[in-house]
């Protein structure tokens, strides 16, 4: 169980941050840099939410459910499996948790006409945040697999996996919110010129 009952330490002053297994690291680094913008997309996730939770409970309640994983992937990549001896099991994200998101990008996606062009962000309000959310976890899952092939760091099989269908979802989602993509927005390539 989490206690939060004081919310500054003055410990990170000197721009230093502590993981899940006490090593203390600069705020910059890589590890920090990828569970920052997973909570970063678990926020704009929370925005897109304003919208879903008044227009589409089906989505919204994904989405409350993905928010919470996003949580364990944090404590996952707050985590490192670096062989050592700790007092405690770090929380991992599990392939349960990719083939439930891969099971609900299909039950979304199977309602929705192929796509015959690329879409453009937009549409609907919740349509518009889901696709900010999406661009956000596609930097996340950039900054995760720099971090999985840097020397001497790992992440786990499932927690790539997670980030990487987790855009997947946000894309099919937008798309959903979309009146089933119906106000889908497409891409008209040379439209312009």
């Amino acid at each position: 169980m989490v206690v939060l009952n004081r919310i500054y330490t003055r410990t990170g002053d000197g721009g230093t941050t502590s993981l899940g297994n006490g090593e203390v690291l600069p705020k910059f680094n890589l590890r920090i840099e990828a569970y920052g913008t997973v909570d970063e997309a678990n926020s704009m996730i929370g925005l897109a939410r304003q919208a879903t939770s008044k227009s589409e409970p089906l989505v919204d309640a994904m989405l409350h459910r993905i928010q919470n994983d996003l949580f364990d992937l944090g404590a996952d990549l707050c985590t490192p499996d670096r062989g050592d001896k700790l007092e405690f099991e770090p929380l991992r994200i599990i392939q349960a948790q990719v083939d439930r998101l891969e099971a609900e990008i299909d039950e979304l996606n199977s309602s929705l006409e192929p796509l015959r062009s690329f879409v453009l962000p937009g549409g609907s309000e919740a349509s518009a945040a889901l696709h900010v959310a999406r661009t956000v976890a596609r930097r996340a899952e950039r900054l995760i697999v720099e971090l999985s092939l840097t020397e001497g760091e790992s992440v786990g099989g499932p927690a790539l996996k997670y980030i990487n269908r987790l855009s997947d979802f946000l894309f099919v989602a937008a798309r959903y919110v979309n009146s089933q993509g119906k106000g889908d927005i497409l891409w008209v390539p040379g439209k312009n010129r």
